[in-house]
C-alpha cells in the first residue's frame, strides 16, 4: 500500500491534515492504533477559542483557524454543530477584572473583537449568571463544535473524494527511513505503508511517534476532566468562564489547577470544566476534582446547584513546555511532519494547522509563518 501522505492519527487534527491534503489533490492514507476520535479528541469540549490566547504566534494561528472552521462548515453543510455563540469570560475580584480589561485590550490590536461588559451588562449576556460577578469581557468571535462529530463527518468527506483512506486499530510499529535519513513510510502489525510524507498527529502520544522516527519532541499528557448535567431548556447562551482560566492555560505547574467553565450543548446539556494537572496517563477519577468544578461552576451559575449531574469523563492534553504547538517539517528527518502538542487548543487550532501541514508538502505558500511553532526548538529536550 502507498500514498503521498500517510497521517498518523484519526483525532481532529489528523482529520482536518487529511481533508486539506485531500484538498491539494494528495493521497492520504490515516492510520490511527484506536477509533476515529478515540484519544483527545473524544474527551474535549469543543471549544474553538481567540478569548484565552495572548498576542503571538498562537493568537494569529487561532485566528486564521477560526475562518477556516467556518468555510468547512459552509462545504460540508455545517454538519458538526458549529456555533458561534461567542465566549464571556468574568470577574469575581477588582484586581481580576482590571487585568482582564488590560488583556482584552491587548488582545483588540491583534484583531480580536473584545467587548467590555460591565455587571449589570453581564446579566444582559447571561440572565441566570450570579449577581455578585463584578464584569467581564464579551468575545464574539468564540465558537464551539462537537469535536467527535467533526472528526468523523471530515474524514468522511475526505473518504468521498478516492483520495483518503481510514485505518482505524492499527497501530504503527515504525517510522522507516532510509539512507539518508529521509522517512520512506511506516510499518504495522500486518504490512509496510509507503509514502515520502508522514505526518504525526497524534496528540499526546505525538512525543512516542516522534520516537518511532528516532527524534525527540517533549509533548507530555496533561489530565482535565469534564462534567455533564442531565439535558435542560436553554439557559447558558455563550461559553462563560472564569478569568483565571487564561491563568491556568498558561501555568506550568504540574500540580491541579482548576477554574470554572460552562457551556451548553445542542442537546441540553451542561459542559462544565475545567481542571489540569500532570499525573502522567493515570486516567483514575479524582472526585476531589470533580467537587471543585462543580463548586466553581455553581459561583457563576447558582441554578446549577439543583440540577443532576448525569456523567463525567476525562482525558488528557498534550502539553509542551512552551505552550505552543508543534507544527510543520522536521529538519531531523525530511519528510516527517509534526502537527501536535495543541495542549487544550486542539479543536480550535486544528483547521490551521491541517491547511498548513498540507501547504508544506505541497509546497505551496503558506498561510502564516510557522516558525514559532518548529520542532528544532526543542533541541536537546526529551520526553520526562
Amino acid at each position: 500500500m502507498n500514498a503521498d501522505v500517510i497521517v498518523i492519527g484519526a483525532g481532529i487534527v489528523g482529520a482536518c491534515c487529511a481533508h486539506y491534503c485531500a484538498q491539494a489533490g494528495l493521497s492520504v492514507i490515516v492510520v490511527d492504533r484506536g477509533s476515529v476520535a478515540g484519544g483527545t479528541t473524544g474527551a474535549g469540549e469543543g471549544n474553538i477559542l481567540v478569548s484565552d490566547k495572548e498576542p503571538g504566534p498562537e493568537l494569529d494561528l487561532a485566528l486564521l483557524s477560526r475562518e477556516l472552521w467556518a468555510q468547512m462548515a459552509g462545504e460540508l453543510g455545517d454538519s458538526f454543530e458549529l456555533d458561534a455563540k461567542g465566549g464571556l469570560v468574568v470577574a469575581t475580584r477588582a484586581a481580576t477584572l482590571e487585568h482582564l480589561h488590560r488583556f482584552a485590550a491587548e488582545q483588540a490590536e491583534a484583531g480580536v473583537i473584545a467587548e467590555p461588559v460591565t455587571a449589570k451588562g453581564l446579566r444582559d449576556h447571561e440572565p441566570h449568571i450570579a449577581r455578585d460577578l463584578l464584569g467581564g469581557v464579551f468575545y464574539p468571535q468564540d465558537m464551539q463544535v462537537q469535536p467527535m462529530l467533526a472528526a468523523a463527518r471530515l474524514l468522511q468527506h475526505a473518504r468521498s473524494t478516492g483520495r483518503v483512506t481510514v485505518l482505524p486499530e492499527t497501530e504503527v510499529l515504525e517510522i522507516e527511513r532510509d539512507g539518508s535519513g529521509a522517512v520512506t513510510g511506516v510499518r504495522t502489525p500486518t504490512e509496510r505503508i509507503s509514502a515520502p510524507h508522514v505526518v504525526n498527529a497524534a496528540g499526546t502520544w505525538g512525543g512516542v511517534v516522534a520516537g518511532l522516527a528516532r527524534v525527540d519532541l517533549p509533548i507530555l499528557p496533561r489530565r482535565g476532566f469534564i462534567l455533564v448535567t442531565e439535558p435542560l431548556p436553554p439557559m447558558i447562551r455563550h461559553k462563560v468562564y472564569a478569568a483565571d482560566y487564561v491563568a491556568n492555560v498558561a501555568s506550568d505547574n504540574a500540580g491541579l489547577e482548576t477554574s470554572a467553565v460552562i457551556e451548553g450543548t445542542h442537546s441540553g446539556t451542561v459542559l462544565i470544566g475545567s481542571s489540569r494537572e500532570r499525573v502522567g496517563f493515570d486516567k483514575t477519577l479524582d472526585w476531589e476534582v470533580i467537587r471543585q468544578e462543580a463548586q466553581q461552576a455553581v459561583a457563576i451559575f447558582p441554578f446549577l446547584a439543583d440540577v443532576q449531574l448525569m456523567r463525567t469523563y476525562g482525558g488528557f492534553r498534550p502539553y509542551c513546555p512552551d505552550h505552543l504547538p508543534v507544527i510543520g517539517p522536521d529538519s531531523r528527518a525530511p519528510g516527517f511532519l509534526h502537527a501536535c502538542g495543541h495542549e487544550g487548543a486542539g479543536i480550535g487550532l486544528a483547521a490551521a494547522t491541517g491547511l498548513l501541514i498540507a501547504q508544506a508538502i505541497a509546497g505551496t505558500n503558506l498561510a502564516m509563518d510557522i516558525a514559532p511553532f518548529a520542532p528544532n526548538r526543542f533541541e536537546g529536550a526529551h520526553v520526562a
